[in-house]
């Protein structure tokens, strides 16, 4: 088994793919107004209207982190400051060593971009 993807359901699909293509840098592909995807190392991020599946409420996310690993956190947090409009915590080390930041998407949800402390 091999991990694929983490879907995010949302009202906006434009304007969260829009989002994550600056946080992470990488273009989307957009198959339809109503599905779009961020093909990353490793696994994809992709967004999906509610008209995707009935099983998710869009923007009601409260318990998951979507996680990002970057080379220096301290320089995407300068890149990004300005378009981020709710940070929940600046660059921080954390006891394990690993310098994070935490902020919230367009929908809420947590974001985590994170530099291994080795």
């Amino acid at each position: 088994m091999d991990f694929a993807s983490v879907r995010i359901i949302t009202d906006q699909v434009g304007a969260l793919t829009d989002f994550y293509e600056t946080v992470t840098g990488h273009p989307a592909r957009r198959h339809t107004p109503d599905f779009a995807e961020l093909a990353l190392p490793g696994a994809t991020l992709a967004i999906g209207s509610r008209r995707t599946t009935a099983a998710a409420e869009p923007a009601a996310n409260r318990s998951a982190i979507v996680e990002f690993r970057v080379d220096d956190v301290d320089a995407e947090f300068a890149r990004l400051r300005s378009t981020l409009e709710q940070v929940v915590q600046e660059p921080t080390t954390m006891p394990w060593g690993n310098r994070s930041l935490l902020f919230r998407d367009p929908d809420g949800t947590l974001v985590n971009l994170f530099t291994p402390a080795s």
